[in-house]
């Protein structure tokens, strides 16, 4: 049993490494992405290859009951970061075919082999799998760079400096994130500069990393960044915006995280929680910690303070 188990893995190593993936993605976990993509299971035979929609948990749980390979939860962003997002850049699978505009941290969120790609997998081991592999591959480019450019499509532009764009995946996240630098900063930091701005698709969005490191931070690919770094010149402070729709609020838990990140920093820190509306924002309100500040997107012009009697007087009646 354990020879039949193997004999698909081994084949699916020897494919990957013909289509030219990277040496990273020739291993047993992206062999097993492969073959799952397909619905290759033991007994079936390369002509049999099929093309369902999966996510990367479904993808995982098929490796364990078809090939007694077991993962555990924790390595989801590893096999979406190491394998699929690969093949995807390759052309060899399809990200949300079937929704194009699902945003990218989506839990519904799928994969499906490209047509192409299925058609040629279903010819190994015949004696015409060589001369379509040579065809297959002297199309990739072009395709890669097909596939790239619909993605890019349903991506979200967003103008960081007077010269300069960035496109965010697409989704809530990303509406949240151009929300505060394009309505919050100009009303509450409007002689701010944008340093950092997250993505979902990208882990750095837009990253001004020589201007973060003059600050006295320097932040490695491993540092937990908020969504969005505005740094306000004038009043030398530091706006460290988190956006609820990725790790929640700025709790007392994320306050101290992001203190410990910008501990370096010789500027004083503003913490920040924007929410897209209030319904939202009602779930979390125990949460929020104190010496924070709230933004609610639908009411963009104005701020909560969660910082005790340091805001306490009377508003003008004009």
């Amino acid at each position: 049993m354990k020879r039949t188990l193997q004999k698909h893995i081994a084949e699916a190593l020897q494919i990957l490494g013909q289509l030219g993936l990277p040496r990273a993605q020739q291993n047993e976990r992206s062999a097993l992405c492969l073959l799952a993509l397909i619905n290759l299971t033991p007994r079936k035979k390369w002509s049999s290859a099929q093309s369902p929609l999966m996510g990367i948990t479904p993808i995982m749980d098929w490796a364990r009951e078809h090939y007694q390979k077991e993962y555990a939860p924790n390595t989801r962003e590893t096999v979406r970061r190491q394998t699929m997002h690969q093949f995807v850049d390759a052309g060899m699978a399809l990200y949300n075919p079937d929704h194009p505009a699902r945003a990218v941290n989506s839990p519904k969120a799928v994969y499906q082999i490209e047509p192409a790609t299925l058609e040629l997998l279903r010819s190994f081991g015949k004696e015409t799998w060589h001369g379509n592999l040579n065809h297959y591959l002297s199309q990739r480019e072009t395709l890669a760079s097909k596939y790239a450019k619909e993605r890019n499509q349903n991506r979200i532009p967003l103008r960081v400096a007077p010269f300069k764009q960035i496109a965010l995946s697409p989704g809530e996240h990303s509406q949240l994130i151009r929300a505060v630098i394009e309505e919050f900063g100009p009303r509450f930091a409007p002689d701010a500069t944008l340093i950092y701005a997250g993505d979902t698709g990208e882990k750095w969005g837009y990253f001004d990393q020589d201007r973060l490191a003059n600050l006295g931070v320097r932040i490695d690919a491993h540092g937990k960044m908020p969504d969005v770094v505005l740094y306000c010149e004038r009043r030398n402070w530091l706006l460290l915006v988190e956006s609820v729709t990725s790790h929640g609020p700025v709790d007392s838990k994320r306050h101290q995280e992001l203190a410990q990140l910008f501990k370096g920093a010789g500027c004083g820190l503003v913490y920040v929680t924007a929410f897209p509306n209030r319904a939202v924002m009602s779930r979390y309100l125990i949460e929020i910690a104190w010496e924070t500040e709230v933004w609610v997107a639908e009411a963009p012009s104005h701020l909560i303070h969660f910082n005790g009697e340091r805001f306490l007087g009377p508003y003008g009646e004009g």
